[in-house]
Order: structure tokens, then sequence, then C-alpha cells
């Protein structure tokens, strides 16, 4: 590795979501305190972190700042602090091609200097035109296709095509469910690093089902290329599900390795902050979330089928490893119930073991 690495912390946004799902499945009421995420900022600003991830825009009636989402741009970007380093980006994130762009200002100095946005599986060319107007605002654009192995070679093409065409500002690959083997790095970014045009940078967000987030990335680093690359990490791993890379592993490790310069007891600060939001133990390894990754299926199934019906780790396994193709990768709640029903429970009784006589 030659080009540039970049470090991306999604603490808040990520860490955000793993907020809000905790509390839709009741295993946890906490939000992110006002007062702890302009400490985060802070922190992260100091440690020279590269690019900085404020949290999410969406529209939304209720008051969702405690999961760092916020109603429009202008409201994100009055995080950015004034003291800002010099060359940090800060980014806003959108879950999909659903606000419309005329609610979407042209940047400016004052908004936020990027925007990533998921690629919906189920709207693919929407997510990418929309990604191309947003680049076309002046946003520097990273392209997020959400559980990236799902793509087929021709959509993968398609993905890259898009990007080089719109001046991306980098294309990721997304272990979203955690089941990610270093032979699917490697192949995935010599195809990215073969087609990409120069400047498009390529950038890996790795989810930790597996305990393999530390280890692909650093099988990501291990790519021969002279591309720049973007690593996404948080701290403690904080997100939904298993979590993410940690920040506080790899800036260790970035420093030693490359001597890079990140501040570590800015990092120890914030880690002093979420620490105390994960007393219920909403995210980070567990048997529960190993299953799904191990099946290659949505995480949120193997959650509910534990927290609400109280299945036993075999029993989850069982079903995972029979889910049909339509359910695999969308998990609802009448997708949980038509899984209950194919393997001979009662999805009405939600203690455990109670199968359909």
């Amino acid at each position: 590795m030659s080009g540039r690495i970049q470090l991306l912390d999604c603490t808040l946004r990520d860490g955000g979501f793993g907020l809000e799902d905790a509390e839709k499945n009741e295993l946890s009421s906490k939000r992110f305190q006002a007062e702890d995420i302009d400490h985060i900022i802070d922190h992260l600003t100091c440690s020279r972190i590269d690019i900085i991830e404020l949290g999410t825009v969406e529209i939304t009636r209720d008051d969702r700042r405690g999961f760092a989402i916020y109603p429009d741009m202008e409201s994100i970007s009055e995080k950015i602090p004034e003291d800002r380093r010099e060359g940090q980006i800060y980014t806003a994130f959108f879950r999909g091609p659903d606000i419309p762009l005329a609610d979407i200002p042209d940047w400016n100095p004052s908004l936020c200097d990027a925007i990533r946005v998921i690629i919906r599986y189920s709207e693919q060319q929407k997510s990418l035109d929309f990604c191309k107007a947003l680049a076309e605002k002046g946003y520097k654009v990273f392209v997020q296709p959400m559980l990236t192995m799902r793509y087929t070679r021709e959509e993968i093409g398609h993905l890259i095509a898009a990007a080089n065409e719109m001046k991306a500002f980098a294309l990721y690959f997304v272990d979203s469910y955690g089941y990610m083997m270093q032979e699917n790095i490697a192949e995935l970014f010599k195809r990215y690093d073969n087609e990409l045009d120069p400047g498009v940078k390529i950038g890996f967000h790795a989810h930790n089902n597996m305990n393999l987030a530390f280890a692909n990335v650093l099988a990501f680093l291990e790519q021969s290329t002279e591309r720049n690359i973007i690593i996404d990490s948080c701290i403690l791993g904080m997100g939904q599900g298993a979590g993410n890379l940690q920040t506080e592993l790899i800036v260790d490790y970035l420093n030693k390795r490359y001597s890079f310069r990140y501040d570590y007891d800015e990092i120890l600060e914030i880690c002093e902050i979420i620490e105390k939001y994960n007393a219920d133990n909403i995210w980070g390894y567990s048997v529960t979330r190993l299953l799904p990754a191990l099946n290659k299926a949505a995480y949120k199934y193997a959650i509910v089928l534990r927290s609400r019906y109280h299945l036993s780790y075999s029993e989850i396994n069982a079903i995972l490893r029979n889910i049909p193709e339509d359910l695999r990768h969308r998990f609802t709640t009448q997708n949980t119930i038509e899984l209950l029903r194919r393997n001979g429970y009662d999805p009405d009784i939600t203690d455990g073991g109670k199968r359909l006589s």
C-alpha cells in the first residue's frame, strides 16, 4: 500500500443507528446526550481523525437528535466545530434516496463537505442518480452499496461505471452482515482498483459479527495499489448488531505501522464517554450476532428470535441455515413470523421451544 490512507470515524452515525435499533427492539432506552455528542466531535477533531461523520440526515417528525439524526443539512452542519483542523472532512449520512433534492441546498462552506449515501439494492438506479445529483450540487459523494456481497458481477460493474461518471469521492464495499472473508476483500479490491478512475477512493466498512473486522481491515491495507483508500471505524466498535472496527484499535495500529500522528489520548477520552452507552450490551460480538453471519442472513432475525421468542442458539441456527433466499437479506417482523411458521413454531408464543402441534 503506497497510496494515502484516511480514517473515517462513524461513531455518532453508526452508534446512533445502534441506539435506535436497541430502542425499537426494547433492548435499551439510551440516547446520546447532547453534551456527549459535542464532546465526541471535539475530541475527534482534536485527535486529527481525517473524516468525521456527524450523523444522519432524515425527514422525521420526531426529535431524533439523541440518535444523531437531523432533519436537514443545515441542522447537522451546525455541529461542525469552529476550530476544525486543516484538511479534515465532515460528512453526513443518508439512508437512501429519500429526501427531495430540492430540499438539499447546494454545497457551501457552512455545510458538511461530504454526503455518504446507502445504495438501496431494490432501488439501485434511483440511488445512483441521487448520488450524481448530490455531486452536481458540489458535495463530495461517498457511494455506499450496503451488503456489497449481494451484488452480482454485472451490478458491481454498474456501480463502478456510475462512480466514475459522477466523479465520486469514494466507492465502498460494505460488509453489512459481517461475513466477508479476506479472499472476498482481495477480489473486490482488485476489481475496484482495475476499473475505477484514479481519483475515486476505495473505502471499506467492516462489521464484527465473526470478530473479523480488524483482520479484514489489515487484509484491506495489504492490497497492492497506488490508490487512496478510506477505512471506517467507531469508538469501542459502537454500531448496529455486532458493531464495527474499533477506532482505538486501528488508530494505534496506523500510528505504529505507518507513523501516523493521531492523538491517542483524545481517542481514549471518547472511549470514556461511549463506554456508558453499552451497559446493556446492545452491540459487540455475541453468539446471537455470529449465527446470522455464518448463515449469510440479516442479523436482526437472530436478535429477535433470541430476545423476543427466546429460542436456543441451535434452534436459531437451524432456522437460519434453511432460510429461503427471498427472506435472507430482508428482515421484517412479518418475515420473522413467516420463518417461525415454516419451521413449525407458533409465532404467537414467545417463551421458546413451542412448536405447532
